[in-house]
């Protein structure tokens, strides 16, 4: 079996068969591989399905098979073997090893092997790595173990560590989601020194340059239409400098030909990004189309910028629920209020707000016509403008939780309110 050629020699699980290591947060998404998995029990199978959903494997292709090793075998005797193979085995140990014999002989010796066995053995799991299986898990699973496992065997270890995308989008058009988002990310790179790119993806109607007072000659388009040429050299010469630690790509901001993007028209562009610095800041317009969907089910963090009244409610309804349904591991969206106390507007109250959606907010900012007017006038951001507002210090507190730095504080369960009734009888 030492044709199969595989490599790492990772701890033996616990006998519950859980890592002891980070959460979901700490992996780096997996390269474009293939994987065949084949499993035995209904448990194993439904982890390795959420595992190819989460958006960390959004990249790789994968099967699920019901059947243990015999299935693999037959399948492969006539068809090549991919990048990995996951098999879920129930047999005794020796039989496991008998078995995998035979699979040596169909299996291509560049692919690797994972075992998910119900035998916690340390003389198996030995045997295993000697004859050239990658690694061995005891079942039961979980989807961190799964993920955990597939990112040590493909992920270079020496890579460097990938930096975070939030992305911004608002639940409505004019709800100050771009602004928010300039701000937070203005934030980040002067409080804590840290490297900041904010991509203004609204091509046709971006407002980050004007925001930044920046005129550069090039910036989002040439990277989105050039996908084959974006690398972290070229990248730089795309980037306009805003600030010491903040870079921008700019959006072109005019209407001389059409945006019309595939699905995945920005994943490689965000990719470079997030290799080149700490933070990728995205600024998503408020559309909803292929490619601002999959950015969105891609991000690390999503932050809804909505305003209180009763379509913004609907609209970040609607979001919660869609993005749970393509982020089924990840946690919710953010949310800030933003725009609260308009006068002489009828407004839903913060709380009336977010208590049928579940969430507490991240930030409730009021409208002050004052300091965004002048900032925005002067191409400044708002702690340029007034540092000591109290506005300023609910962003920078914002920039502390959005990068760990703070936790937001849970509140009681939250109950239903009469505002959601009202959005679901006007349905």
């Amino acid at each position: 079996m030492s044709q199969l050629a595989f490599e790492t020699e990772n701890q033996f699980k616990d006998s519950d068969g859980r890592s002891a290591g980070a959460g979901l947060h700490a992996y780096r998404p997996i390269p474009r591989i293939s994987i065949q998995a084949f499993c035995e029990t209904d448990a194993v199978a439904q982890q390795l399905s959420r595992a190819s959903e989460d958006r960390r494997m959004a990249k790789t292709h994968a099967q699920l098979h019901m059947g243990g090793i015999g299935s693999a075998v037959e399948l492969f005797q006539t068809m090549p073997t991919p990048n990995l193979i996951l098999l879920e085995s129930s047999a005794a140990p020796r039989d496991m090893l008998e078995q995998l014999a035979a699979l040596s002989q169909v299996c291509d010796p560049s692919t690797k092997v994972v075992i998910i066995g119900h035998y916690n053995d340390v003389w198996l799991y030995r045997e295993l790595l000697r004859n050239g299986i990658s690694e061995y898990m005891v079942a039961p699973i979980d989807l961190a173990d799964i993920i955990g496992v597939i990112g040590g065997l493909f992920v270079d270890p020496d890579a460097k560590p990938l930096g975070s995308s939030i992305a911004f989008i608002g639940a409505k058009g004019g709800v100050g989601a771009s602004t928010i988002a300039h701000n937070i990310a203005w934030s980040i790179s002067s409080l804590f020194k840290n490297e900041v790119v904010i991509a203004d993806m609204d091509l046709p109607y971006g407002t980050a340059n004007i925001n930044f007072d920046q005129d550069p000659p090039q910036g989002i388009a040439e990277a989105v239409f050039s996908p084959e040429r974006i690398d972290d050299v070229y990248l730089d010469r795309l980037l306009a400098q805003c600030a010491e630690n903040l870079s921008l790509l700019a959006a072109p901001s005019t209407l001389d030909r059409v945006f019309d993007f595939r699905d995945d028209s920005f994943a490689h562009l965000i990719d470079v990004a997030q290799r080149s610095v700490p933070h990728v800041v995205l600024d998503i317009p408020h559309t909803w189309n292929g490619w601002t969907r999959t950015t969105l089910a891609r991000a690390d963090e999503i932050v809804i910028v909505a305003s209180p009244e009763l379509a913004n409610l609907r609209n970040t309804k609607n979001l919660l629920d869609t993005l749970k349904q393509l982020r089924p591991n990840d946690g919710p969206p953010r949310l800030i209020l933003n725009q609260v106390g308009i006068p002489k507007r009828p407004e839903i109250a913060p709380a009336d707000f977010c208590n049928p959606l579940g969430i507490a907010p991240l930030g409730v900012i009021p409208f002050d016509p004052a300091l965004f007017g002048n900032a925005a006038n002067n191409g400044r951001m708002l702690a340029e403008t007034d540092s000591a507002n109290a506005i300023v210090q609910n962003i920078n507190e914002i920039a502390h939780i959005l990068t760990g730095r703070l936790e937001l504080k849970a509140k009681r369960k939250p109950v239903l309110s009469s505002v959601l009734s009202k959005l679901k009888r006007k349905k």
